[in-house]
């Protein structure tokens, strides 16, 4: 156990930050399966929406530090390209 106030102190906020980041991440991860579960049925409209929610989501969380800046972009793109094959 730390025996210092401000190891105390640094405890506690590496505690909550891992709070905020689990929920961020989370959320992330609940977003981008909807939209896997529209384009799996096959819904092009439900899918659209789906991605036009989640591209905001993926950004804030690289913004955040949660996810790199790369992985957002990937995801953006990987997502995309996957609503887009119920286009044609």
């Amino acid at each position: 156990m730390a025996n210092h106030k401000s190891a105390l102190k640094r405890i506690k906020q590496t505690e909550k930050r891992t709070d905020r980041n689990k929920h961020v991440r989370s959320t992330l991860r609940t977003f981008i399966k909807r939209v896997r579960e529209a384009v799996a049925s096959k819904d092009q409209a439900a899918a659209k929406e789906a991605l036009a929610l989640a591209i905001p989501v993926i950004d804030g969380a690289a913004t955040k530090g949660v996810i790199h800046s790369s992985n957002a972009s990937r995801n953006v793109s990987r997502l995309t390209k996957l609503v887009n094959t119920l286009g044609q």
